[in-house]
C-alpha cells in the first residue's frame, strides 16, 4: 500500500532554467522547419522519400511522447532530460557529417528519424517534473509557462532564427548553428534540476507495468484515455490547417500568400500569449471549465469562422481575418490546463499520467492531416472545418465526463481546488 504522498511545494520560479533551457532547445529544434524538405530534395531524395523521412521522424516522436513520462518515473526526469539531450545531438551530428555528405537516402532516413526521439524526451521530462513539482495551485500556471517556451521556440522563433541565418550561413551551416542553439539549452536546462529519486521516499516502488496492468490501470481509470483523446483533438486542426488552409487562402478565395502568412503566424502569436494567461487563470477558476468553455467550445465556434470569415472579408476586411487568427490562438490556448489536470489522476504515478497526454498530443500529428485526407475529397474545405469543429465541441462534452480522483492535503484551505471546480458553478 502506497504511504502518504509528499505534497510538491515548489513554484514556477524554482524552474527558470529549465523553462529558458527549453526556449532553446525549441528554438534550436525549429530552425529547420521552413526550408528541411526543400533541402533533402538537393541531397537527392524524391518528394516521395522526403516524405517518408517526415512520416518516421513523426512516429518516433509520438512514441518519445508515450515513454517520457513512464521513464520519468522509473529512472528520473533529469535521466530522462539528459537522453533527450543525446538523443537530438547524436543522431544530428551523424547527420551532418556521414548522412548528408554521402547522399545516403538510408542513413537520412536513419539518423532522423533517430533524432525524433530527442525532443518529447527533454520537453516532455521537463514538463512532467514541473507538474510533479509544483504546488497543486499553481500547477496551471507552471503549465502555461511550459507551452509558452515550447510555441514560443517551436516554430515561432526557430523560424526567425533560420530567416536571418539562411542568407548569411546558407542552409547546411545553418543546421550547425541550430545544434549549438540545441546544445546550449540542453545544457542550460540541466542547470539546478535535482537528481531525483525515481519516486518519493515515502512512497513504495510502483508496481511494474505490463499489458495486463495497463489495462487495469485504464480500466479503474477511464478519465486517463478521455485526456488522451481531447489532447489528440485540441491539436489536430493545427496540424490539418497547415495542409489545405494555404490554398484555401490563394487559390480558392484569391488572397495573396502574404495574408495566409500573416494569418498563420498570427494564430501562434496569440496562442503564445494565451498559454500563459489561460494557465494563470485556471489556477484561480477551474482546470476543467477552462477546457470545456475557452477550449472545447471556444475553438468549435472560431473553427466555422476559419471558413466563413476569410470568404467574406478577406478581400474587403483584412483586420477580421486576423481578428479571427487571434481568437483562435486564444482558444487553442483555452487547452493548456490538461497538462494541469492530467498528473491529478493518478496522483501517485503522474509520470504515467503525463504518457497518456503526451500520447494523445502526438497523435494530434498524424490525426489532423488524416481528417484532411478523408474528407476534403468529399466535403470540401469547408466539411474539414465543420469536422474540426464537431471534433472540438466533442473534447468538451469529454472534459465534462473527466472525474478526479479527491486528494487530500494539497491545496490549502483557503484556497479553490481548480481540478474540482466547473466555470458553471461560478
Amino acid at each position: 500500500m502506497l504511504g502518504q504522498l509528499a505534497i510538491p511545494n515548489k513554484t514556477p520560479r524554482d524552474f527558470a532554467f529549465q523553462y529558458i533551457g527549453l526556449l532553446l532547445f525549441m528554438i534550436g529544434d525549429g530552425v529547420e522547419v521552413g526550408y528541411l524538405s526543400p533541402f533533402l530534395v538537393q541531397c537527392g531524395l524524391s518528394e516521395h522519400q522526403a516524405a517518408l523521412v517526415f512520416t518516421l521522424y513523426g512516429v518516433a516522436a509520438a512514441i518519445s511522447a508515450w515513454t517520457a513520462g513512464l521513464l520519468c518515473d522509473a529512472i528520473g526526469c533529469r535521466k530522462v532530460v539528459i537522453a533527450g539531450i543525446a538523443l537530438w545531438t547524436i543522431p544530428q551530428i551523424l547527420f551532418l557529417s556521414v548522412a548528408v555528405p554521402a547522399h545516403s537516402t538510408w542513413g537520412i532516413l536513419l539518423t532522423y528519424s533517430i533524432r525524433g526521439l530527442g525532443y518529447p524526451l527533454l520537453a516532455y521530462g521537463i514538463l512532467t517534473l514541473v507538474v510533479k513539482e509544483v504546488r497543486q495551485e499553481q500547477r496551471g500556471l507552471a503549465s502555461g509557462i511550459f507551452w509558452f517556451c515550447f510555441t514560443c521556440g517551436l516554430p515561432t522563433l526557430g523560424t526567425v532564427v533560420a530567416s536571418f541565418a539562411l542568407p548569411v550561413f546558407g542552409d547546411y551551416r545553418t543546421f550547425w548553428l541550430a545544434l549549438v542553439i540545441v546544445v546550449a539549452g540542453g545544457g542550460l536546462a540541466l542547470v539546478s534540476l535535482d537528481n531525483e529519486k525515481a519516486y518519493r521516499p515515502t512512497q513504495q516502488p510502483p508496481e511494474r507495468l505490463t499489458p495486463a496492468t495497463l489495462g487495469q490501470i485504464c480500466r479503474a481509470n477511464p478519465s486517463l484515455l478521455l485526456v488522451c483523446v481531447v489532447r489528440a483533438i485540441n491539436s489536430a486542426a493545427t496540424h490539418g490547417i497547415l495542409v489545405f488552409m494555404p490554398f484555401y487562402f490563394v487559390q480558392a478565395l484569391g488572397l495573396s500568400n502574404d495574408l495566409w502568412i500573416r494569418f498563420l503566424e498570427t494564430i501562434f502569436a496569440s496562442n503564445i500569449v494565451f498559454n500563459v494567461f489561460f494557465g494563470a487563470i485556471s489556477d484561480r477558476l477551474s482546470w476543467r471549465g477552462t477546457i470545456l468553455w475557452a477550449g472545447g467550445i471556444g475553438s468549435s465556434v472560431v473553427s466555422v469562422m476559419l471558413y466563413w470569415v476569410p470568404a467574406l472579408y478577406g478581400h474587403s476586411h483584412p483586420w477580421a481575418v486576423y481578428a479571427t487568427a487571434i481568437l483562435f490562438g486564444l482558444t487553442l490556448a483555452g487547452y493548456v490546463p490538461l497538462s494541469a489536470l492530467a498528473p491529478s489522476l493518478l496522483p501517485e504515478r503522474k509520470g504515467l499520467a503525463m504518457s497518456f497526454l503526451n500520447f494523445g498530443a502526438g497523435c494530434s500529428v498524424w490525426l489532423g492531416p488524416l481528417v484532411v485526407y478523408a474528407f476534403e475529397p468529399f466535403f470540401g474545405v469547408s466539411g474539414v472545418l465543420y469536422i474540426y469543429a464537431g471534433l472540438f465541441f466533442l473534447s468538451g462534452i469529454l472534459v465534462s465526463w473527466i472525474k478526479i480522483p479527491p486528494q487530500t492535503g494539497t491545496v490549502p484551505q483557503n484556497h479553490p481546488d481548480p481540478s474540482q471546480l466547473s466555470l458553471a458553478q461560478l
